[in-house]
Parts: C-alpha cells; structure tokens; sequence
C-alpha cells in the first residue's frame, strides 16, 4: 500500500472508507515502540529495504525512538532467520543468502 510519503510499504495500511485509519504494522507488533505518526513515514527506511533486498528469509523490526528533545524517528534492525544472524546493513542483506 502507498504510504502518506508516496512510497509502497508492505507494512503500511489505512482505512478511509469506513474510519479514518492508519498503521505502520510492522511498528505496531513492537510492545516496546513510541507512538507511530504517518508524518514517521518520510524518514522511515523500511520501503527502501524492501524495495532493495527481497530475501525471504530476512526478518524486521521496527521502533519509535526519541532522537532529540521533541523529534522522533524510526530505528529497523534486521535478522536473517537462515543463517540465525542479526543483519548488519538491511539494505544489503546478510551477504549469505544471495549466494545460494
């Protein structure tokens, strides 16, 4: 689905026909995250990640964290559930997957 940035997001959903919605779902799996905001989906790296590296194998995480007094950002950590490693550069990949 297209995200309020312009971008298509696989985690990203809204509603407007019935109710005003709208969700990062990948964010919202995290018990851990701040509030998420569609504004967040400007700076987010998650549709670029996708976008570059569709290994099946490699697993997301996504948060809301405070990066100065009043502005906020997404944090995306990655793992490879394949070779059992967390994943350095997500838009890379492992480096052990593509190889195969």
């Amino acid at each position: 689905m297209r995200t309020p940035a312009g971008s298509e997001c696989k985690y990203y959903y809204e509603d407007f026909h019935r109710r005003v919605f709208q969700e990062c779902r990948l964010i919202a799996r995290n018990p851990d995250s701040l509030p998420w905001t569609p504004d967040l989906c400007r700076s987010c790296a998650v549709p670029k990640i996708l976008m570059a590296n569709r290994c099946p194998h490699m697993l997301l995480k996504a948060s809301v964290v405070r990066r100065l007094l009043l502005l906020h950002e997404v944090r995306v950590e990655a793992y490879c559930e394949a070779q059992l490693v967390n994943v350095a550069q997500p838009l890379v990949g492992c480096g052990h997957c593509a190889d195969r």
